[in-house]
């Protein structure tokens, strides 16, 4: 739905609700699809979204309570009493209902996991940490046993089926519940009636260790292009699904993660954060980057001599560093997404290595060139112009290796690549391409003067 779209619902909204009218308010807000009434919804002040949410059906609240970030679900679960809470939680998915859970006061979710339908679903899922596979999953509604017939298999599944979550893949288990294989629908209806589940599935089924992390999950699904995958524990005993809404969801979130830290930002930090929770995020970073270019201006009063017999040089300082912390940041970049995509390990150091120093070459000879004409038009000094040019070759090619060997090291060091690599590549650039330009310049003093 267009903004503009939103806009004239919300307005409608807010008059119905000036004139209290509110079988107009939840006919109009029932009639939108989910991420639609989230969307308006959230636009309410606090007090009529509790009114409107007690108003509407809870299939309506639940879809809206699912579309809800995070924080702003579990504010409002908080403010619902027991009762109304409850009516909710009933109608959500069992791994929406355990994420909202999670995220209200314990004593709060005692008294709810009282009074909910399906607490037995919810309560195994309550005890993965959120960002595990077994905190993204979902209760397996429908299992097979190896021993079921087709015909059997298909009465089971017209009795459960109906509030399934997912009928997209019919995983297979024995009588311990172990995952013995998948049979796609498909495969079901057109097989005979009376052959045996265990001669028409797939045994080579692609699972996720309950434990592991939800980047980890996403990656095989997207990888497999997977609509549904099965979460097992040490022993292939079935415990739930990850199913393809929850994979969107997760590559959006550690997107969004990688691209904060990539801007030295630990956590997400909506528009109306507090003034004192931003500066807590980001001014230890800034003191990092301060102390890293304290680096870089030691390099440069090593040179304050050539500087002050030379003074045009300080004019070509933000060419030579400024494109190569370009390059360095472009394959950083590069380097970041295959390590968080699993594109590449790091036994793949050599050659990713290998591959980006000859980029940096090439860059360095096409760029370097182009910045030595600069340099020789504008100054007329020929002598200059190799002085800019050469440096610049030099640290582009730097710059392809820190963007490489950076990021690597900080996940051998099990650190996050996404957060300290860009201080460290820009420290490196600047430094190195200081060193570079003010080292050749003293040694070709005597020819520039």
């Amino acid at each position: 739905m267009r903004t503009t779209d939103i806009d004239t619902l919300l307005e409608q909204l807010r008059e119905a609700l000036i004139r209290d009218d509110w079988n107009s308010a939840v006919n109009l807000v029932e009639a939108l699809r989910p991420p639609d009434q989230a969307e308006l919804f959230s636009e309410l002040p606090e007090t009529l979204q509790d009114e409107l949410l007690e108003r509407l059906n809870p299939e309506d609240s639940a879809d809206i309570m699912e579309e809800l970030d995070d924080e702003d679900a579990a504010e409002l679960a908080q403010r619902l009493d027991s009762e109304e809470l409850v009516r909710i939680l009933n109608k959500m998915e069992p791994d929406e209902a355990a994420d909202l859970l999670g995220d209200i006061p314990p004593a709060q979710v005692d008294q709810a996991l009282s009074a909910i339908e399906d607490a037995a679903e919810i309560l195994p899922l309550l005890e993965y940490h959120d960002d595990s596979a077994g905190g993204l999953m979902t209760s397996a509604d429908v299992i097979l046993h190896q021993d079921l017939t087709a015909r059997e298999a298909l009465d089971h599944l017209r009795t459960v089926a109906p509030d399934a979550e997912t009928v997209y893949y019919l995983f297979v288990v024995d009588d311990d519940v172990r995952l013995v294989g998948v049979v796609s629908l498909r495969e079901l209806v057109l097989c005979l009636p009376e052959k045996r589940i265990q001669t028409v599935m797939d045994q080579d089924v692609i699972t996720v260790p309950v434990e592991a992390d939800q980047e980890e999950a996403a990656r095989l699904m997207a990888r497999y292009d997977l609509l549904a995958m099965p979460v097992v524990d040490a022993q292939n005993h079935l415990l739930g699904i990850i199913t393809h809404d929850d994979l969107v969801e997760v590559l959006e979130v550690e997107a969004t993660e990688d691209i904060y830290r990539l801007g030295g930002v630990t956590q997400d930090q909506p528009v109306d954060t507090g003034i004192s929770t931003t500066l807590r995020s980001r001014v230890p970073w800034l003191v990092l980057n301060l102390g890293t270019a304290m680096i870089s201006a030691f390099v440069l009063s090593l040179f304050s001599n050539t500087i002050a017999q030379f003074a045009i040089l300080a004019v070509f300082f933000p060419i030579v560093a400024g494109v190569s912390g370009s390059a360095g940041t472009q394959t950083l970049t590069v380097t970041v997404r295959g390590l968080a995509l699993g594109l590449v390990e790091l036994r793949d150091g050599l050659k990713t290595l290998s591959r980006e120093f000859l980029v940096g070459l090439m860059n360095g000879i096409i760029i370097g060139v182009i910045v030595a004409l600069i340099a020789l038009i504008w100054q007329s000094n020929p002598i200059l112009g190799l002085v800019v040019g050469a440096a610049t070759f030099f640290n582009l090619i730097c710059a392809g290796v820190a963007g490489v060997l950076v990021p690597l090291g900080m996940s051998v060091l099990r650190i996050d690549p996404a957060l300290a690599s860009p201080v460290l590549v820009t420290t490196i650039t600047d430094t190195f391409g200081y060193f570079f330009y003010l080292g050749i310049a003293t040694l070709t003093l005597i020819y520039l003067l």
